[in-house]
């Protein structure tokens, strides 16, 4: 008996920014997964204007093949926004959003279709589930920063693969835009936790690019940690910003570490090294802090803001060394594991810090000097 096909008609998402030459092969894979599948089918590319050849690539293509271009002419190109206009603008309520660089296999949207005809809201093409894969070519880094990602996202959400931007679903599942806030490329995982949607993964083979560069810079994964941050606040309320200053501060524990063993190698006394150690790893904080943890409160100009807040971790520096130095001359036990007794004085001071940069540095109001 021949295996029911997929009914009904499907538009395909795609983001889009400087991706010229990668819409040539994905059009031709998708029409091959879906040519001959009893679906009717649209490619809906939604460009960031790349001003790269890619609309006139796209009309020569749209002479055979059910393939459209929007172009978002905005000052703030951001993948989730074209994203969501590609949504609003599908012809069809079933959607597939997925990449341009081919690293998502147009082969597996029949699975995806396959789960969400299951009952799920939203069917998850996942790198993680039992059965994905990863390209070999990916570096260490790469592959480190992924799953570190997905690790700070899994509390959000029940699945493998959170950060995952390969999914099929029903825009008449989908929470109101009006209700959404996503930065950056995860907009899945933003519909996910906004909306509350059932979740279905489908492992998939993860490839690198097939062309062009890859976006991920800098920018865009302090755009990640906001949009984790946003989400955290949504789900856990007041909390989240706690533990969201916690994980700031623990980066700052890396940088602060890191000082105190430079200085002492330089030939520093461990006391002085740790005294010094402190700035760098409070600047750190400042500055996340303030793009990330308090982002939505008043922002006075940097210089006064970074004096603030280091004047107001002048407290928690007096907790945090008095700790360290009562404990590593008072106690035998810390004066042998020195970093033991500077992550105790790490903790108590970022209670402390914590406090003050809520209730002084970031508070809700600018008051007038």
């Amino acid at each position: 008996m021949e295996t029911p096909k997929p009914h009904r008609a499907l538009s395909v998402v795609v983001p889009t920014f400087r991706e010229a030459a990668n819409i040539p092969a994905l059009a031709e894979r998708l029409n091959e997964a879906l040519g001959e599948s009893g679906i009717e089918w649209e490619l809906l590319l939604v460009d960031d204007d790349s001003n790269d050849g890619s609309e006139a690539i796209v009309q020569a293509l749209a002479e055979r093949l059910p393939v459209r271009m929007t172009v978002r002419r905005e000052s703030r190109r951001d993948l989730s926004l074209s994203v969501l206009e590609g949504i609003r603008l599908a012809r069809f309520d079933r959607l597939v959003v997925m990449d341009a660089d081919l690293s998502h296999p147009p082969e597996r949207i029949i699975d995806l279709l396959r789960a969400l005809d299951d009952g799920c809201d939203l069917a998850l093409g996942s790198r993680y589930a039992a059965g994905g894969t990863l390209d070999r070519a990916w570096s260490l880094w790469r592959f480190l920063t992924s799953r570190l990602a997905t690790v700070l996202a899994q509390p959000l959400t029940h699945c493998s693969d959170p950060m995952s931007g390969f999914f099929a679903t029903d825009r008449r599942r989908l929470p109101d835009a009006r209700q959404l806030r996503p930065i950056g490329y995860k907009i899945a995982l933003e519909l996910m936790v906004r909306g509350r949607l059932r979740v279905q993964e489908v492992p998939i083979g993860f490839s690198d690019r097939a062309a062009g560069a890859s976006k991920m810079n800098t920018r865009q994964w302090i755009n990640t940690a906001r949009h984790l941050h946003r989400l955290y606040r949504h789900r856990f309320g007041g909390w989240a910003r706690a533990l969201w200053f916690g994980a700031v501060g623990a980066s700052g524990f890396l940088v602060d570490v890191a000082f105190y063993l430079g200085l002492q190698w330089a030939g520093i006394n461990h006391q002085l090294a740790r005294a010094l150690s402190f700035w760098p790893a409070a600047s750190w904080n400042w500055a996340l802090h303030r793009r990330i943890t308090f982002r939505e409160r008043p922002r006075r100009p940097r210089t006064q803001q970074w004096a603030e807040f280091l004047a107001a971790s002048l407290a928690g520096l007096g907790v945090n060394l008095g700790t360290y130095f009562a404990l590593t001359g008072w106690i035998e036990f810390f004066d042998r594991h020195r970093l033991l007794a500077l992550t105790c004085g790490v903790a108590l001071g970022g209670a402390v810090n914590f406090l003050t940069s809520a209730l002084y540095v970031y508070r809700r109001s600018a008051t007038s000097n």
